[in-house]
């Protein structure tokens, strides 16, 4: 699944000013305690086998999760259903669910690259070289 986030730093839970960077670990926590709510333990059980976040773009805040075809469903739901990451609020939207990884990266280099080519002109030398190493790192990615 191809996923954009979209974070609202200013409107921090808890007040506190720091805003959330993007990370695997930490999307892959939020949704995890998706799962958990929404399914309980069994459901967490049974897509912890497949579920994985296999890419994130701190920039253009694209993620690929994966997961089963048997498990999907119940990982799809879940994603709609969170509404922070850690105390930062989201929106996560779906982009596009495909069958295999190669299909779901070529559509996320495509959409990176569009994101790219539109702030190219606001990003620092850093954000862009940061961006070429997102786009090389999503070109490598496998099963």
């Amino acid at each position: 699944m191809l996923m954009e986030v979209f974070l609202d730093p200013e409107k921090d839970l808890l007040g506190e000013g720091t805003p959330i960077i993007l990370t695997q670990f930490n999307l892959s926590k939020a949704i995890k305690d998706s799962i958990l709510v929404n399914f309980g333990e069994c459901g967490l059980g049974s897509s912890l086998g497949s579920f994985q976040v296999k890419y994130v773009n701190t920039i253009t805040k694209l993620c690929i999760v994966r997961s089963s075809r048997e498990e999907h469903r119940q990982v799809w739901s879940a994603i709609t259903l969170v509404k922070s990451i850690g105390n930062c609020p989201v929106i996560l939207n779906l982009l596009d669910i495909s069958g295999c990884i190669r299909a779901c990266r070529d559509t996320a280099l495509k959409c990176d690259k569009e994101k790219f080519e539109q702030c190219n002109k606001n990003l620092s030398e850093e954000e862009i070289r940061q961006m070429n190493n997102c786009l090389e790192k999503i070109k490598l990615l496998e099963n």
